[in-house]
């Protein structure tokens, strides 16, 4: 469990799960054009923007603190790593759409968990609204790509 009460310490993670999750999302996005699955390809290029426009605010928001710069191991993520940070040991030149999907569905529902973790756990007012808010972004973020799995559907 999240052991987060400061506003600058919760930016300090907002601003590395997100670029995590930009990340992550740029590389299934270009793992989808070299696999030629355009349409997969533009939906993971979008998510990648949303998470890139949240890293944004994040920062926005850290621009008048004094936010610490942490050490890998001064994270407090749940598993040690960050949530958006998903494995990409799968991404090869057989990696299916329905694959790619459940990979980042994964990552997503692990990223709100973080976030909804926090603002459940926090005693300080200003991190439980700002966690609340990411939370409800990375829920939106899982409902976007559940509706895309079911576009997809696993071939049997």
């Amino acid at each position: 469990m999240a052991n987060i009460h400061d506003p600058a310490l919760f930016l300090a993670h907002a601003c590395a799960l997100e670029e995590d999750a930009a990340n992550r999302f740029a590389d299934l996005s270009e793992a989808m054009k070299t696999y030629g699955n355009a349409d997969v390809a533009a939906f993971f290029a979008k998510m990648a923007e949303f998470s890139r426009l949240h890293l944004a605010d994040a920062r926005k928001r850290s621009a008048f603190r004094d936010v610490p710069v942490l050490a890998p191991e001064d994270f407090q993520w749940p598993d040690d790593e960050s949530p958006e940070a998903a494995s990409m040991e799968g991404s090869h030149y057989l990696m299916t759409v329905d694959y790619a999907l459940e990979l980042a569905l994964d990552s997503e529902k692990r990223g709100h968990a973080f976030y909804a973790d926090v603002a459940a756990s926090t005693t300080d007012p200003e991190v439980r609204m700002m966690a609340e808010e990411f939370a409800s972004e990375e829920a939106e973020h899982v409902a976007e790509l559940e509706r895309w799995i079911e576009r997809f559907p696993k071939k049997g």
